[in-house]
């Protein structure tokens, strides 16, 4: 326990430092929430059953930020580590793999738990977002769905070579995904032909669970949101460990 207390405050410091990561965390989906917050306000709308546009939003912005920590933050900073050679110093010490990889969720699962409640409060204090379902059962669909990407995370971390090309295969991965799954827009505004390529794309089960969950729909209306992401969970567990290479 000590070794992860360490391990946590000390990935807590340098992510701290790293001013990218902390943008599009924190800032970037506030910037996003006020912009379409200007342009399309709350008012309810029949296309929403009648939400207003930000009620939908604020959710699927929480599955952007899930989408950024998980593909970028947690699969840059290990390759970093093990490219500097941090993780092979690291294994001079009594320190196993699983300490290395819990105190980097716990890390990246603070910062985007922080990133959602500033987009509720903004939300709330700006444009009277109303919430209509359970805080455990969101915050459980929460906790799902990142630890679902950030398994995907740390399995690109584990297979690309250095931390320029995690970098962009996190980068190619994520974007599409934002745009194209309704982490961006609500899907009401997509295509048809676009809505039917976002059923290939993870991000889209978050989007479907924590927009649903926070609507007050219950999991059983999401079971296939939530079979995947407990795929995706599994697989990424099993998958990292099994790729964990100190350098």
């Amino acid at each position: 326990m000590k070794s992860l207390l360490k391990m946590t405050w000390m990935e807590t410091k340098l992510f701290l430092r790293e001013p990218v990561g902390t943008f599009f965390t924190l800032v970037f989906p506030l910037m996003m929430l006020f912009l379409f917050g200007s342009i399309f306000g709350n008012e309810p709308n029949p296309t929403f059953g009648g939400r207003g546009t930000i009620d939908i939003s604020l959710p699927i912005y929480t599955a952007m930020i899930i989408g950024t920590t998980g593909l970028m933050s947690t699969t840059i900073t290990m390759a970093i580590y093990r490219e500097n050679g941090v993780l092979r110093r690291l294994r001079t010490t009594p320190i196993s793999p699983l300490i290395v990889l819990l105190a980097q969720v716990t890390v990246i699962f603070a910062v985007t738990a922080l990133g959602m409640l500033l987009l509720v409060i903004a939300g709330r204090l700006v444009y009277h977002v109303r919430f209509e379902g359970n805080f455990f059962s969101v915050l459980g669909g929460f906790v799902l769905c990142c630890l679902s990407f950030f398994g995907i995370g740390f399995i690109i971390a584990g297979i690309m070579p250095n931390a320029r090309t995690a970098q962009i295969v996190g980068l190619v991965l994520l974007y599409p995904m934002i745009y194209l799954s309704g982490a961006s827009f609500p899907r009401e505004m997509l295509p048809e032909t676009i809505k039917k390529i976002s059923t290939f794309l993870p991000l889209t089960y978050v989007v479907n669970l924590l927009r649903g969950l926070w609507i007050g729909e219950a999991w059983s209306q999401h079971v296939t949101d939530v079979l995947v992401l407990t795929v995706m969970l599994v697989v990424g567990v099993l998958v990292s460990v099994k790729l964990f290479k100190w350098e």
